[in-house]
């Protein structure tokens, strides 16, 4: 794969970091975002990307993100939408304004920042968009009404999206991973080698865009072989 000029959202940890560095490690240009400011400063430390504080729910930060992808790259070819968090609770006892922050983030969030990235894909008749689902958005689940309804409604914008942009050689894909050892609801800590790391993820996005630009993922489910196994 030619080198690429990316855009990773939620990239000063997790999944995001592990993506950064991969990419930095390929020879790709990457801007990335975060909202922690020495979790962002160690990342673009270790992998030379150029990091950003930014919180995707907040409409000027995502105009300056992008502003600083034009700057810093002079445009975007593959935009990574990761950044997101969950909040639980069962109907009858929901935080209505705790799920609007969550939608705000995994949903409006992702629809402004690719709404800005959109029309510099189009210029340039090419680019790619990953939207990091999971597996939650493919099934209902007790307390999952927030968290899993972002995800569904996730999966069904990229499917729109879909329909939109093929036309004009822009790949959507929904990425679903099942769990994943992060600090993700701050189950940090966990090394299980028979479970997903934040790399496992990381590779299945490079790996994918790496197909001929006439191969299309619509959308990508990532299962631990043997989670239930403990070493």
């Amino acid at each position: 794969m030619q080198t690429q000029r990316f855009l990773i959202t939620g990239g000063s940890q997790g999944i995001g970091a592990a993506l950064v560095a991969l990419a930095r490690k390929a020879g790709h240009q990457v801007v990335f975002t975060g909202r922690n400011e020495s979790q962002i400063a160690s990342v673009a430390a270790e992998t030379g990307a150029h990091g950003v504080r930014a919180d995707v729910s907040v409409d000027g930060d995502n105009l300056r993100t992008v502003d600083t992808c034009r700057q810093q790259m002079g445009g975007v070819d593959v935009l990574v939408n990761n950044a997101g968090f969950g909040y639980w609770g069962e109907i009858g006892e929901m935080n209505v304004d705790e799920m609007r922050k969550v939608f705000a983030t995994n949903v409006f969030g992702v629809v402004d920042l690719t709404n800005r990235v959109v029309p510099m894909m189009k210029a340039q008749a090419s680019g790619d968009i990953i939207n990091v689902a999971s597996t939650s958005g493919t099934k209902g689940a007790k307390g999952g009404t927030a968290y899993a309804g972002s995800k569904w409604a996730l999966r069904g914008i990229t499917q729109c999206w879909q329909a939109e942009l093929r036309p004009h050689g822009i790949r959507v894909v929904s990425l679903c991973p099942s769990e994943v050892q992060t600090n993700f609801g701050g189950r940090g800590g966990r090394d299980n080698p028979n479970k997903l790391y934040s790399e496992d993820i990381a590779q299945t996005i490079l790996v994918g865009l790496e197909m001929p630009r006439r191969v299309l993922w619509p959308e990508v489910a990532v299962f631990a072989n043997n989670p239930w196994k403990e070493d």
